[in-house]
Order: structure tokens, then C-alpha cells, then sequence
């Protein structure tokens, strides 16, 4: 499968942002898809993740309450709609797909992700 992320550029604090991966190749709902975020200096990092169904979510705690992960398994497309931004969202975001259903993929974590699209980078200034 491969992945195209867009939507990334420059937010302001207490904003919104809205990222968009396109997936084209195998079966789209064989994956799991997921966003992470690799800040200057840090390592990648979880942020959400969507089962196969789209049913079955899953958030990073410094995320909870302010992201929404969606697919839609008609257009191949997995959406992190960002609210609340703050600087520490800061980062480059890398969506990503799993062979893996999720409760599998949260428990290995990103080696379980065997695609990734090139990254779209998120700058929040206030």
C-alpha cells in the first residue's frame, strides 16, 4: 500500500487542523491505520489509531478529547482532524498502516506499522 499525507501547515494556538492520508494499492480495509508524530529531537510517537471497520478507536493521552481519527473505506482515505492546538503538537505527522488488527498494533506499537507516507509537518505558534 502506499500513503499520501497532506493538510499539515501552520496553526495557531487554541486552532484546528485537519490532516488527510490517501492510501492506494491492496485492500484498504485489510489495515489498521494510524497517525503518529515525530517532534525535533524525539521519537516518533503514537497519536491515534482506527481499526479496520472504523469502529474501534484508539487515542494517545496527550491527544484525547481534542483529536478525531476517521477512515473512510470508500475513498481510502484516514483523516486527524486536530482541535485545541497547542505548541507541543508541534511535529511532523506520519500516517501509517498495519497488517495487524488494532488491539494487536497498540500492543507492538509502531514496528507493527509496515507503511508509512511521507509526512506533513504541523507548526502551532501563538
Amino acid at each position: 500500500v502506499q500513503l499520501q499525507a497532506s493538510g499539515g501547515g501552520s496553526g495557531q494556538v487554541g486552532g484546528s487542523l485537519r490532516l488527510s492520508c490517501q492510501a492506494s494499492g491492496r485492500a484498504f480495509t485489510t489495515y489498521t491505520m494510524a497517525w503518529f508524530r515525530q517532534a525535533p529531537g524525539k521519537e516518533r510517537e503514537f497519536v491515534a489509531a482506527v481499526s479496520r471497520s472504523g469502529e474501534l478507536l484508539e487515542y494517545a493521552d496527550s491527544v484525547k478529547g481534542r483529536f478525531i481519527i476517521s477512515r473512510d473505506n470508500v475513498a481510502n482515505t484516514v483523516k486527524l482532524q486536530m482541535n485545541s492546538l497547542t505548541p507541543d503538537d508541534t511535529a511532523i505527522y506520519y500516517c501509517g498502516a498495519s497488517p495487524f488488527g488494532l488491539a494487536a498494533a497498540q500492543s507492538k506499537g509502531k514496528i507493527a506499522y509496515d507503511w508509512w507516507g511521507q509526512g506533513t509537518l504541523v507548526t502551532v505558534s501563538s
